[in-house]
């Protein structure tokens, strides 16, 4: 069916590689990907924020202006112009410190090779939808990247290319809780030892001062 659609006369050896391949995502994004995107009263862009009850219909709507319009939308003046962000509601416990609830801003990705592994993204696939996962790239060998989790709790998984339609890298995200830091021994004592200290000063100036 794809080979239908092109001008047979056109491919190049790599072209047939890729079909023999079965792979036929434009993983290099030699060809424009579509991106709808709302601009203010400047022709700046906004950043459009995908509400949970509106992430369902994502991958249906992701290229379809009449679903970006209605986004709700925002500014972040220190991130980058020249990029294009998008912020997705996190479910569930896999990617902590970022929890359920958070909004996880990304930088859209044109090249998918240009991801390296350890990326922390989110993808968007035909099956799952919207997922927030640390990307290993196995697109040289396989096509296809690995989708782990900071959670161990739940093992990594592969998705082929072909079932990706976009990708986010991670800039930062917005969360309704403080990440848990835990203080080791050392940490503690040493915190200890320097309230001690401010305390003791604190009453060398009282003294002095009486």
């Amino acid at each position: 069916d794809d080979l239908v659609r092109k001008d047979l006369s056109t491919f190049k050896e790599s072209d047939w590689k890729r079909i023999d391949q079965g792979l036929h995502a434009d993983v290099k994004g030699q060809k424009l990907r579509i991106l709808t995107a709302m601009v203010d009263s400047n022709e700046e862009e906004l950043i459009e924020l995908v509400p949970v009850k509106a992430s369902a219909g994502y991958t249906a709507g992701y290229a379809d202006p009449d679903y970006i319009k209605v986004l709700p939308t925002f500014h972040l003046p220190f991130l980058s112009k020249d990029r294009k962000y998008r912020s997705f509601p996190i479910k569930g416990d896999s990617m902590p410190p970022v929890v359920e609830g958070s909004f996880v801003i990304g930088e859209f990705v044109q090249n998918w090779m240009s991801i390296r592994n350890g990326t922390p993204c989110i993808v968007v696939t035909k099956d799952e939808g919207i997922v927030f996962k640390v990307l290993h790239n196995l697109l040289s060998s396989e096509q296809s990247f690995q989708l782990c989790s900071t959670n161990t709790f739940y093992e990594p998984y592969v998705v082929h290319a072909n079932d990706i339609l976009e990708i986010w890298k991670f800039v930062n995200y917005i969360s309704p809780e403080l990440p848990d830091v835990r203080m080791d021994d050392s940490g503690l004592s040493q915190s200890i030892k320097s309230l001690q200290k401010e305390v003791h000063e604190l009453k060398g100036m009282v003294k002095g001062g009486g």
